[in-house]
């Protein structure tokens, strides 16, 4: 069954962004609906997945991590307003019976993502 994770690494720190609020949305048509947040645990994880069998749909999907009350709440020394705050990332489940994975690589002032496994 199909199954969406995230899992999210402080590349500054060199470490997991434990306690890192993530919204996960799913938009349909021009109307976008949250779904629910997680916090990441000391891994860097959720504590399970995002969407499972059970949730699991084809669809367009939004991931918005709330990175800058992280980056704050890591002592990092950041500009007032800060560079990255909100880092939304869009996009599309098309297999029901895949594991879609949406790491996030996270720094002050960049980060990258990528379909994980």
């Amino acid at each position: 069954m199909g199954r969406l994770t995230t899992h999210v690494l402080d590349t500054a720190r060199g470490t997991p962004a434990k306690d890192l609020t993530i919204e996960l949305w799913k938009h349909e048509g021009e109307n976008c609906n949250f779904v629910k947040h997680v916090q990441t645990n000391e891994d860097g994880r959720a504590n399970s997945p995002l969407l499972d069998d059970t949730e699991f749909a084809i669809g367009q999907y939004e991931l918005k991590f709330m990175a800058g009350d992280y980056l704050k709440s890591q002592n990092h020394d950041l500009p007032d307003p800060l560079f990255l705050d909100i880092i939304p990332i869009r996009f599309g489940i098309a297999d029901k019976e895949a594991h879609y994975h949406v790491p996030l690589l996270l720094s002050p002032y960049g980060y990258s993502t990528y379909r994980g496994s």
